[in-house]
């Protein structure tokens, strides 16, 4: 293989596949980046054999072919090299020589072939939505991901697609977020899977605000294709996690008794503020929602307290309720809206949250001190 490519394009390629390369792996070939070069590009793919990711940069290929590099070693030497051309060459033993101006290189390499293969997936359960509208989903439910290994079903995202909708829900136990938005899905392409945490980590990396993402899956595995308006794309395939989601509507609350609108960014400030005079032990914040105004407070002994008040519309009986302040933070957070509702039905009922639009979280609430 010999090619020439410029070091912007390469440190794009790498940046966008090196992240899921593990540094501790007991297979080298793991440690490596696969280089294959034909007509003008060179693409390259890195796994952890859970999660694959491949993408395409423009370069020119001279003589094509393929081999695997050390990816950290390259990233570095890439990173560091001062011009803007790279002359890469890979000869019948997988060493790499490297010149840019001055500077040369030589990387020994493994074998191509010793590189896992990228699995094929059937056409007929596909689906494409915009990059833009997919980021969103998975910037409002992500953070709702548990991290306890015992519950490993919970340790992704739920995805459904079905009546025309696709909706993806993450539940820890303690809290959840559902989003759904309208996609055409024909009916060969609806189905429902689970979508590991490492998966949804590299696609809220790699995903655009442009371009399109089309969505292909089998029994055990999942295919996203970015692509963006030039013809560049990158591939994320990853292994599905087997089992049964839970049954998440019956955790919704029926009719709330009290609906508040909120302004997001006052709430989230107030929140943010009175959090840090929690502690570990005391872990929480109590609304107190009284005619036209919410006082958030925090108390914890070792710490100190802390008063917020805000001017809100609430005509109803005084009520107060307490929630771990994260639980409130992360929805708001990744949230892009003005306004957000709080529905109460008493204060040991959940509490739920939502936007004018397709979005509810709902989240438990602690027991008042």
């Amino acid at each position: 293989m010999k090619l020439t490519i410029t070091k912007e394009q390469l440190l794009t390629g790498l940046q966008a596949v090196q992240n899921i390369v593990s540094t501790r792996t007991t297979l080298p070939i793991l440690s490596n980046v696969l280089l294959r070069g034909e007509g003008q590009q060179l693409s390259l793919t890195a796994t952890d054999l859970d999660v694959i990711v491949s993408c395409g940069v423009e370069a020119s290929v001279a003589k094509g072919g393929a081999t695997t590099l050390p990816v950290k070693k390259l990233f570095g030497i890439a990173r560091e090299l001062n011009g803007s051309e790279i002359d890469l060459e890979v000869d019948d033993k997988n060493v790499c020589s490297l010149r840019c101006g001055p500077s040369f290189y030589k990387i020994h390499g493994l074998s191509a072939d010793e590189f896992p293969p990228l699995p094929a997936f059937k056409d007929d359960r596909k689906v494409t939505l915009p990059q833009e509208t997919f980021r969103g989903m998975l910037r409002k439910t992500s953070f709702a991901i548990s991290t306890d290994e015992a519950r490993y079903v919970l340790n992704g995202i739920f995805l459904s697609l079905k009546d025309h909708k696709v909706t993806m829900v993450a539940t820890d136990g303690r809290r959840l977020a559902l989003v759904d938005e309208e996609v055409d899905i024909s009916e060969k392409s609806q189905g429902e899977f689970i979508i590991p945490a490492k998966a949804v980590n590299e696609l809220n990396r790699l995903l655009q605000d442009k371009g399109e993402v089309e969505l292909k899956y089998s029994e055990n595995q999942a295919a996203f294709t970015l692509k963006d308006e030039k013809g560049f794309s990158i591939l994320i395939v990853t292994k599905l996690i087997e089992g049964n989601y839970p049954n998440y509507r019956q955790v919704i609350p029926a009719e709330a008794k009290e609906r508040v609108p909120l302004v997001r960014e006052e709430f989230l400030h107030a929140l943010r503020r009175a959090e840090i005079m929690t502690s570990e032990k005391a872990n929480s914040v109590k609304l107190t929602f009284g005619k036209n105004n919410l006082a958030i407070t925090a108390n914890s002994p070792e710490v100190g307290e802390a008063r917020e008040s805000l001017a809100v519309n609430y005509k109803g009986p005084e009520m107060a309720i307490a929630f771990n302040p994260k639980y409130l933070i992360d929805p708001l957070n990744a949230l892009p809206n003005d306004e957000v509702y709080v529905e109460l039905i008493d204060e040991l009922s959940p509490g739920v949250l939502k936007i004018n639009g397709p979005f509810l979280y709902v989240v438990m609430p602690m027991r008042l001190s």
